[in-house]
């Protein structure tokens, strides 16, 4: 066998020129600015198969399950190209290096004989060869009628003298196109290229997985926020997709405002990473805080706690109701003030549960409503300041003795305040919108201010510079006063304000938020066409997310079949000017 893997060439025609090996430096040179990796492997293989004046070649690379793995095939006779960029995938099965059964290495295959041996392999003549088991190329050979004959395999070895790859030519041509041997000046040559081609990939490798490890951590922390909350999974996943939307929509523009906006391959990474990470700070915010579905709601929805009130006053009804006929009152009488008592507490508890939802709009009369209403109070007989967590104990510290006593059905208790959100019940009850309070609305916010600071805090490389830039703004609004640093239109990036867009329209039109219900595609658009109006959004964005159906492939993809309705885009752009009639000549 290992007179097998040293057969020699012998010199021909084709021999090694000063061109040959300048071209070999422009190669190396080339190859180590290449980081595609999938044009650095093709472009190893066509630039060895034109110095060679090969027919043909195909390039190995070495998989964790020790086989050699067809990752670009050429043919030029046959005219046969598949893997790289021509997206033709290789039908191929790995070459095992090792028998899958007997574990002993396989020298009858020429390219895993040169992984394994790292050695260069140089046949003359496949047919003659001793050694190698070549059933399968003659078998392809018979079937195109092809004649394969010189080969020639060099092992890809990294810095650490690790085979990565392997390098196979066939069928060497002088200048006439006869087939010859590959010569040993030839096969020198091939082997510099090979050992540049080796740390190429290599490093390309390093810098794909250095990719893949930090894509797998934004992912995780994203993932992390979103699995925080059963209510919001997803959104950190949605915004990221829409936003690259509205990106491919503006470059893919040839006239207008977005002509000239284009991003190459680095700065979509950008955008990508940044869209990825856009609420990373909300990994410091509460879930109760993200979910809060209703006014009272903390950990638990209060409004519990509320109703049991309710019940209490309506039993003493009762007891008074029955007290006072054991006194010899009349029963009669004392049943219908029982009954209306009943009706009242009844209607004054289902209003007091509406107003709990929250909503676009409490009006001051619902306000002074619940007001009057809180001020009834139920009688407590047991210690209230017992069986308590060392956090809420010491909150209770201040409040009043612990003995039995009036209190109102609802109260803003000084202990309430104490606490790092507000939990005061009518101060939280009559909140005119939504259902957070200042200070929870606060904390919301909070989120992209943390987000600016930890993405800040990480060091990243010159082409990710601006990340925390586009993740920083999709909180601000075009006429400056959105949040946190009150930017103007013109001093935030086109993808900065693509981000804002997107993480609008994903909160309008998701399904899965404890606080509001899903709206549909019709009724996000006129919302956002309104912010669009009040200056919050980009106009001239906003208008090309209709105009590309941008909105609508979003919607097929993410929405579900009952949110989205017909949408007439027409009611949402600038009306086109109607030109002025011509002037009447003069009778």
């Amino acid at each position: 066998m290992d007179g097998a893997l040293e057969t020699t060439s012998t010199d021909n025609a084709v021999s090694v020129t000063a061109r040959d090996v300048e071209r070999l430096i422009d190669i190396g040179l080339a190859l180590s600015a290449e980081r595609d990796s999938s044009r650095l492997t093709e472009r190893i293989l066509l630039e060895a198969i034109a110095l060679t004046r090969a027919d043909g070649g195909t390039l190995y690379l070495r998989t964790d399950e020790e086989s050699l793995r067809f990752e670009i095939v050429r043919t030029g006779s046959l005219k046969i190209a598949m893997g790289g960029t021509t997206g033709v995938k290789i039908p191929f099965p790995p070459v095992r290096m090792y028998n899958a059964e007997t574990k002993q290495p396989n020298f009858s295959n020429v390219s895993a004989a040169a992984a394994l041996s790292k050695k260069t392999i140089n046949i003359e003549d496949a047919y003659t060869a001793e050694g190698f088991d070549f059933t399968g190329t003659k078998k392809f050979d018979q079937g195109t009628g092809y004649r394969s004959k010189s080969f020639l395999c060099i092992p890809l070895k990294n810095y650490s003298d690790e085979v990565t790859g392997v390098l196979q030519l066939i069928n060497a041509q002088d200048d006439f196109g006869n087939v010859i041997p590959f010569s040993a000046a030839i096969q020198r040559l091939v082997e510099a290229l090979a050992s540049q081609a080796a740390v190429a990939i290599d490093n390309a490798q390093l810098i794909d997985a250095q990719k893949a490890l930090m894509d797998s951590m934004i992912k995780v922390m994203a993932h992390a926020i979103d699995a925080k909350s059963p209510y919001t999974g997803g959104h950190c996943q949605r915004v990221p997709e829409l936003t690259k939307m509205l990106a491919q929509k503006a470059s893919d523009q040839k006239e207008g405002t977005f002509a000239d906006f284009k991003l190459d391959e680095q700065e979509w990474y950008e955008l990508h990473v940044a869209a990825w990470l856009h609420d990373i700070g909300k990994v410091t915010t509460p879930e109760y805080v993200v979910d809060k579905a209703t006014k009272l709601q903390t950990i638990y929805d209060r409004i519990h706690e509320v109703r049991m009130r309710f019940e209490v006053l309506r039993r003493d009804a009762e007891i008074a109701m029955l007290k006072a006929i054991a006194k010899g009152k009349s029963a009669r009488v004392e049943r219908h003030k029982f009954k209306q008592r009943c009706a009242e507490l009844d209607a004054q508890w289902k209003f007091i549960a509406e107003q709990n939802i929250g909503g676009e709009f409490m009006s001051n009369e619902k306000q002074d409503k619940v007001k009057e209403i809180a001020k009834q109070k139920w009688y407590r007989y047991f210690d209230r300041k017992i069986g308590l967590s060392w956090t809420e104990a010491k909150l209770l510290e201040k409040a009043p003795p612990a003995d039995e006593g009036w209190e109102q059905i609802l109260a803003d208790l000084p202990e309430h305040s104490e606490a790092e959100y507000n939990l005061g019940e009518v101060l939280n009850m009559c909140i005119q919108r939504g259902t957070l309070n200042d200070d929870e609305r606060r904390k919301i916010n909070d989120h992209i201010v943390l987000t600016i600071e930890m993405l800040n805090e990480m060091p990243f490389p010159k082409h990710l510079r601006r990340v925390p830039e586009y993740a920083g703004g999709h909180h601000e609004k075009m006429d400056g006063k959105g949040y946190p640093k009150g930017l103007k239109r013109d001093e935030m990036s086109w993808p900065a304000r693509m981000m804002a867009i997107a993480d609008i329209f994903e909160a309008l039109t998701a399904a899965d938020r404890p606080y509001k219900k899903a709206k549909t595609l019709s009724e996000s658009l006129k919302i956002l066409w309104f912010m669009k109006k009040d200056g919050h959004v980009d106009p001239e964005l906003f208008d090309l997310f209709l105009t590309t159906g941008a909105y609508q492939e979003y919607a097929d993809q993410f929405l579900r079949p009952d949110q989205i309705d017909k949408v007439d885009i027409s009611n949402y752009l600038p009306k086109p000017a109607v030109a002025a009639p011509p002037p009447q000549a003069a009778e």
